[in-house]
């Protein structure tokens, strides 16, 4: 019996490598044999690195800043063939800035740029961008401006870190831009479609989530449209409706504008890395998971991507949760055989979170029990 356990993590519980070590101890409390075939997954936003690096992938650190501009140790991957994997969400996320902390119009995407500095100097050549979770807001100004780039106001001077800085800019200088990144290609790992700016954009949809009021929702856009109008009559391109811009903040248009970036899904490009294609092609069964399972799902989550792999080899997958959602019923259209909460009743999220390890042991054994029954090649002990 061969199983593939590719979950999500669950948020402020497990991380995606915990979840996949205890739904393998339930599997193997009732079928001591199976062979485990473990891969942590995720669609590009938290959790991605950790999935890289479970793939192969090499843990580099550096020093440098996050969304706030304090001093921050983050790491990136470097992976073969001279690429590299940066998640957005370790230098810049939203999980690292308390709710009272959050300042969306100085928020900065620099430190992403200094992590870029630092897979150019180890030799990178193609670097691929997780860009989920992030607490920026800046349409990707502070990674340009990490790079080398000059955004100045109309009396040559250069612009203060943040979006809302954007509103004064006159002119970009790229003089000073690295010239290594000529000779490099990006790859944008993100499951969002939506334009810069406008009712769509990053900050109408975006914004609240970290921290952007109603009042500064229209200052920060105007900012936005202004970067891209400067950036339209400078360069003769103007990307601010292609889908995914409004990525990270915008960070998807400043890496389309400045270097061509091309888009992918983050949980494609998650599950190409990591091999789960070719681990589904003599699978038995599937597990994956996520801390909450809802009609949302649907759109670009690690789950629907697990389960169209799972798919094309006909294998059944089964979905484990903290919490079931409304309209969770709408995953077995993707895929998905059978979907479980993982609580033993009514109890607190607290108490979900705290016990999250015990509980999907638990429910992955009596799966497998259930799931096995019958079918005598696996020799359960029953």
């Amino acid at each position: 019996m061969r199983v593939v356990i590719a979950p999500d993590s669950f948020k402020e519980s497990l991380s995606a490598t915990a979840v996949v070590d205890a739904i393998a101890q339930g599997v193997l409390d009732a079928a001591p044999h199976a062979q485990i075939v473990r891969m942590p997954m995720a669609d590009g936003g938290e959790g991605s690195l950790e999935a890289v690096l479970a793939a192969g992938g090499q843990r580099r650190s550096a020093s440098v800043h996050n969304a706030n501009h304090q001093c921050i140790d983050a790491d990136w991957a470097q992976l073969k063939d001279n690429s590299a994997f940066i998640e957005v969400a370790q230098v810049a996320g939203l999980e690292q800035i308390p709710p009272a902390q959050r300042d969306p119009l100085q928020a900065s995407t620099y430190g992403v740029g200094e992590l870029i500095t630092q897979a150019l100097n180890a030799g990178a050549r193609h670097i691929v961008l997780g860009l989920g979770g992030s607490a920026t807001n800046d349409a990707g100004a502070g990674m340009l401006q990490a790079l080398g780039v000059r955004l100045l106001d109309v009396h040559g001077k250069e612009l203060p870190l943040g979006g809302i800085s954007l509103a004064s800019l006159s002119k970009i200088s790229t003089e000073n831009l690295d010239r290594r990144l000529k000779h490099v290609t990006f790859e944008l790992a993100a499951d969002v479609s939506n334009p810069l700016c406008g009712p769509d954009g990053a900050t109408a949809i975006f914004g609240p989530q970290k921290g952007v009021k109603p009042e500064q929702i229209e200052l920060l856009d105007k900012a936005f449209a202004r970067f891209a109008d400067v950036c339209a009559s400078q360069f003769g391109t103007d990307e601010r409706d292609t889908p995914g811009a409004g990525a990270a903040g915008g960070l998807g248009f400043a890496l389309k504008t400045f270097f061509s970036a091309s888009f992918t899904s983050g949980v494609e490009r998650i599950a190409q890395i990591a091999g789960l294609p070719s681990a589904m092609k003599d699978a038995d069964l599937v597990f994956t998971g996520e801390g909450r399972i809802d009609a949302q799902t649907l759109f670009g989550k690690t789950l629907t991507g697990v389960a169209r792999h799972a798919q094309r080899e006909n294998v059944p997958v089964i979905a484990l949760a903290g919490s079931l959602g409304p309209g969770y019923e709408r995953l077995y259209e993707a895929g998905i055989t059978a979907m479980f909460s993982i609580s033993p009743g009514p109890i607190t999220l607290a108490e979900s979170q705290k016990n999250a390890r015990e509980f999907l042991r638990a429910r992955a054994r009596d799966c497998v029990r259930i799931w096995g029954v019958g079918r005598s090649k696996l020799a359960f002990p029953l």
